[in-house]
């Protein structure tokens, strides 16, 4: 049972936390944000990482998403931040003018698109030339690695085997997404990988809770409530520690030029 985004009910999943500085600082060694006067956030969820974007001091953002609902979400986030706007769109349709932006991030977003060459040709219309192409994703070997005390979203696959087929199957290795790039006309390609800072919480008791609620973790939506507690109290039993959990999660990033 898939997390349904245009569900009102799931409008604020991606609004309960904030973009940690591990990942601000690996976005700054990557683009140089003192130069970026705008930038898009494509599938920007909840606005995180639009929020993030301009506390980075990114002058204008604009975060763009296929479902009204995440985005009523979204503005509700970020509405002290008056110059981030939402616009309904998707990856392969932004309905943004062409060659217009310095900057444009897609994190977490590729795994659900089907066609990558249109999504990457759209994101090289809508960037300026010199512009900087950011996408994060997980490739299907950061979604192998096994859980401990940080990484949480290790044990999902070690209690339900079957998450891992859901996982790699709608994840794209490395290669092909460089490759996808080359081939939209992209350039100096630059590949990272980031272990980003989720959460801190300062009990266990914290994260359990959101997992119960599935915030912020889609994949979660894959299994049933009995399901969910089992994996729930599996976690449970296999943290070593009840205060103090610093979540991270094994990304990888690719950076582009136009």
């Amino acid at each position: 049972m898939s997390i349904d985004f245009h569900n009102k009910k799931n409008q604020t999943t991606y609004t309960t936390r904030h973009a940690d500085k591990s990942w601000m600082e690996e976005i700054k060694k990557l683009v140089p944000i003192e130069n970026i006067s705008n930038a898009v956030d494509v599938g920007c969820g909840g606005g995180i990482y639009s929020k993030a974007l301009s506390d980075m001091g990114v002058g204008f953002v604009i975060g763009i998403d296929f479902s009204e609902a995440i985005l009523d979400g979204a503005r509700d986030y970020c509405k002290k931040y008056k110059n981030i706007i939402f616009k309904h769109g998707n990856a392969l349709e932004t309905g943004l003018d062409s060659n217009s932006y310095d900057l444009l991030l897609e994190r977490a977003l590729i795994h659900h698109i089907d066609n990558l060459k249109a999504c990457f040709k759209e994101g090289y219309r809508v960037l300026k030339n010199e512009g900087y192409y950011i996408i994060q994703d997980r490739t299907p070997e950061d979604c192998l690695l096994e859980g401990n005390d940080n990484h949480i979203r290790g044990y999902y696959s070690e209690l339900f085997p079957s998450l891992i087929e859901v996982e790699t199957k709608r994840r794209y290795g490395s290669k092909y997404v460089i490759d996808t790039l080359q081939a939209v006309g992209l350039r100096s390609i630059v590949e990272v990988k980031l272990w980003e800072t989720r959460k801190v919480y300062s009990h266990k008791n914290e994260l359990l809770k959101d997992l119960s609620e599935r915030t912020g973790r889609s994949i979660l939506h894959e299994l049933n409530d009995e399901e969910l507690q089992l994996l729930i109290s599996h976690i449970d039993k296999s943290l070593s520690t009840n205060t103090t959990i610093i979540e991270k999660d094994r990304w990888t990033i690719w950076k582009a030029v136009k």
